[in-house]
């Protein structure tokens, strides 16, 4: 997937295919600054295909193209901190089968800030339902990035961390995972990692 030329998160083509895809921040808001500009993710995700015995792109349908635009309306609505023309994103069709085991290394070599398992600032990828049906706290990614409705017509409704929190936990977590700033480096830590393995079955 690194391989794959980034594109603009604020044209997305529709095209057939389900699989994973990677999101890049460009912009200046200073919590992100480490990752700013480098080819290091901040959020990684799959889109499943829509016939689980399909074997063609076609078959999959357009899952791909359609996950990006729904991240694409979430990040327009959080105006008052983040501009959609500061992502960028890759995204690789995989065969039928493969995009979680996919996703499931993705998110374990960059650690995304966004991404649910890492428990950061999470809440991204999250749909919003009424207030009414939800019994939890507003996710870290809804406090830091304000804009959705769902997330905020509510006025009982709390954070989960306050931002000051949040900021910190991201500070902490860029520190001890450091971003990877280039291709060059993501495939030698690829290579790093599959070396390992190798060598320890020759013993």
């Amino acid at each position: 997937m690194v391989a794959q030329p980034r594109k603009p998160l604020t044209i997305i083509e529709r095209f057939y295919g389900s699989g994973v895809y990677a999101l890049y921040y460009t912009g200046d808001f200073p919590v992100y600054s480490a990752i700013s500009k480098r080819e290091h993710p901040i959020y990684v995700g799959k889109a499943d295909p829509a016939d689980p015995a399909s074997k063609t792109a076609f078959e999959q349908g357009d899952k791909l193209s359609g996950r990006l635009s729904e991240h694409r309306k979430n990040i327009v609505k959080a105006t008052s901190t983040l501009r959609l023309e500061d992502f960028e994103y890759r995204a690789l069709v995989v065969q039928t089968g493969w995009q979680s085991a996919a996703e499931n290394y993705l998110i374990d070599l960059f650690k995304p800030i966004w991404n649910n398992e890492v428990g950061i600032c999470y809440g991204f990828g999250k749909h919003g339902d009424a207030p009414e049906t939800r019994a939890n706290l507003r996710s870290p990614w809804d406090t830091l990035h304000p804009g959705r409705d769902w997330a905020h017509r509510d006025p009982k409704m709390m954070d989960a961390r306050s931002k000051t929190q949040i900021v910190k936990d991201i500070a902490r977590h860029l520190a001890e995972y450091p971003p990877l700033g280039s291709v060059d480096k993501i495939l030698r830590r690829f290579l790093d990692e599959m070396r390992g393995p190798l060598e320890d079955n020759a013993r």
